[in-house]
């Protein structure tokens, strides 16, 4: 992380720091950087016998498509605008 790099999320956050603020900032972005990237160093292995969940993935039911509303009806209050569908305000 250098100095210039600070500078352009400074701005892009709108956050005003003085230099020592920026050579603060630029440490500990550092040290998260260096953080994180320890943590890729680890073999990860999703187990999904652990999660304490008692349905594992086996169990779980299909994906299927099943009828459903009827999408006229579902869009008769609705007014067609710009390709969007709007509903009339219920709350003022």
């Amino acid at each position: 992380m250098d100095i210039k790099t600070i500078e352009h999320l400074c701005n892009l956050s709108k956050l005003n720091y003085t230099d020592e603020g920026k050579q603060k900032v630029m440490e500990e972005m550092s040290a998260i950087i260096e953080l994180m990237d320890t943590v890729k160093e680890f073999d990860v292995v999703y187990d999904d016998t652990k999660d304490n969940n008692s349905i594992s993935f086996s169990e779980v039911r299909k994906d299927e498509a099943k009828p459903s509303f009827d999408t006229d009806k579902l869009l008769s209050n609705t007014q067609p605008k710009n390709d969007c569908y709007v509903v009339p305000k219920m709350v003022d």
